[in-house]
């Protein structure tokens, strides 16, 4: 059970990080004396977010119903491959995330005990939650491997409250704090303006927050000298309590490389379920 709930943790963090904006670079601002609206200042930093091919970033935070989470990943946008490592202070458990083509695996900590001796645990992206009626439903894991983080990029575009906090140091970058609340109405609406691709992408996004029962979000956004976003909270409140997530990028557009474990290390609920459906069909024949 331990390890069920760091696993739905994790990969409920990972598909939230893909919510927000992506960043930009370290170097020092040089946009000073420019004067540029808060409104501005977002739009044009989810603009640039769209051009990125690969970062990492570190988050923290608190998922309701789950507790506090910490990690730390990298990812490629095109195609999706995501390297990830998460916790939580409850437990000492670690768990590391890879997503690899439609394949999302799970490893770490007490994987091997509870796999039949396999460290890791696929789940299939693709097929999860069709054919049978007793295949596995549709889970945060699927939902994770078809996120692009810069799809989602202008969910936050919509607030009509933005507002400049001041000037502060991010992890090493100067950068302009910006704070303001957007609700789901209001981000479905900028949804409603995007093409029909780029629309089917954020409304995957826009349905997670839906899903946790938030209706209105209160965002604080950093962005660098470079217009584009160096970190990202948002914070709201759930059915199941208080959501609360920071986000940090760092190693904007560098080499991302993600490998699939090795096969005689993983066990694939996919052939697992076949096998139980093999059995089962045998059974009564």
């Amino acid at each position: 059970m331990g390890r069920k709930r760091v696993a739905s943790a994790a990969l409920a963090a990972l598909l939230l990080a893909g919510g927000a904006v992506a960043c930009g670079s370290e170097k020092k601002s040089d946009r000073a004396g420019e004067d540029i609206s808060p409104a501005a200042a977002v739009k044009k930093a989810a603009k640039n977010s769209e051009e990125l091919t690969s970062f990492s970033f570190r988050m923290k935070g608190l998922l309701p119903g789950e507790g506090k989470v910490r990690g730390e990943a990298s990812m490629a946008t095109e195609p999706l491959a995501v390297s990830m490592n998460m916790s939580t202070p409850e437990g000492p458990e670690k768990l590391e995330i890879r997503v690899v083509g439609d394949g999302v695996y799970l490893g770490g900590g007490k994987a091997a005990a509870e796999a039949d001796g396999k460290r890791w645990i696929k789940f299939d992206a693709k097929t999860m939650g069709k054919g049978a009626p007793n295949k596995p439903a549709p889970s945060s894991a699927t939902a994770t491997a078809e996120q692009n983080p810069a799809a989602q990029s202008t969910l936050f575009t919509g607030s009509d409250d933005l507002k400049k906090v001041g000037e502060e140091t991010v992890d090493g970058a100067e950068t302009t704090h910006y704070r303001g609340t957007v609700t789901l109405d209001q981000m479905r609406a900028s949804i409603d303006k995007k093409d029909a691709k780029t629309r089917e992408r954020q409304e995957k996004g826009l349905k997670q927050y839906e899903d946790m029962g938030i209706d209105k979000l209160t965002m604080d956004m950093w962005i660098d000298g470079e217009n584009h976003t160096k970190q990202f909270r948002t914070q709201g409140d759930a059915d199941k309590g208080k959501f609360d997530m920071t986000i940090t990028f760092f190693d904007v557009n560098k080499p991302v490389k993600v490998t699939a474990p090795p096969k005689n290390e993983v066990m694939d609920l996919a052939e697992m379920m076949k096998e139980m459906e093999s059995g089962s069909d045998e059974g009564t024949s």
